[in-house]
């Protein structure tokens, strides 16, 4: 496998619709000052996460249980910021939609600058042929409330190429996630 460039990644954005909206460049700043950057880096892309937020609660004392999960579980935030609680996680979407080539396998790291404060960003691989826009997990590992801010950079892909295309991708097996394009909950 080999990690793709910048240059790759420009090309295949924008003659394959590969990631939409999508930015060429480093934003860092915006009409109100400085922001958490996003866009094209050197190997990866910084995504952005919308103002769209699923913070979890557990005001009725459910069991997270990922065959059977509570939805109710959650509070939505329509938000430019989201405050998670100490100790608790929020999902979010990203801006981008992403629709990923048979040959790519994509794996999503959290940005330093959250990292440093404590907030975790976990997304799981973005399979081969798979499109949607991607559900993020915030886990603010804190003992304090922390905060997320929508439209600014979260986390980075990193596309690999394959040596060799997949027998099966993730839209042959039709897979449950495929094409999702909210905060999308777990599903059996």
């Amino acid at each position: 496998m080999t990690v793709k460039s910048d240059k790759w990644i420009r090309r295949m954005a924008e003659n394959e619709g590969m990631i939409e909206p999508f930015e060429p460049g480093q934003i860092k700043e915006n009409g109100s000052g400085r922001i958490i950057s996003y866009g094209t880096s050197s190997y990866g892309y910084d995504v952005r996460c919308a103002a769209e937020f699923r913070i979890f609660t557990n005001i009725n004392s459910a069991i997270v249980d990922p065959k059977d999960f509570d939805s109710g579980s959650f509070v939505n935030v329509d938000s430019d910021v989201c405050i998670i609680p100490p100790n608790s996680f929020a999902l979010a979407r990203t801006v981008e939609y992403f629709r990923i080539p048979r040959n790519i396998l994509t794996i999503c790291l959290g940005k330093s600058t959250y990292a440093r404060c404590g907030i975790i960003v976990n997304v799981t691989p973005l399979e081969p042929e798979w499109e949607g826009n991607v559900t993020l997990e915030f886990s603010n590992t804190t003992p304090l409330p922390a905060k997320i801010y929508a439209n600014e950079g979260v986390a980075q892909m990193i596309f690999f190429e394959s040596d060799e295309v997949c027998e099966i991708s993730y839209k042959d097996r039709q897979g449950k996630y495929q094409g999702q394009t909210g905060v999308t909950l777990p599903k059996t």
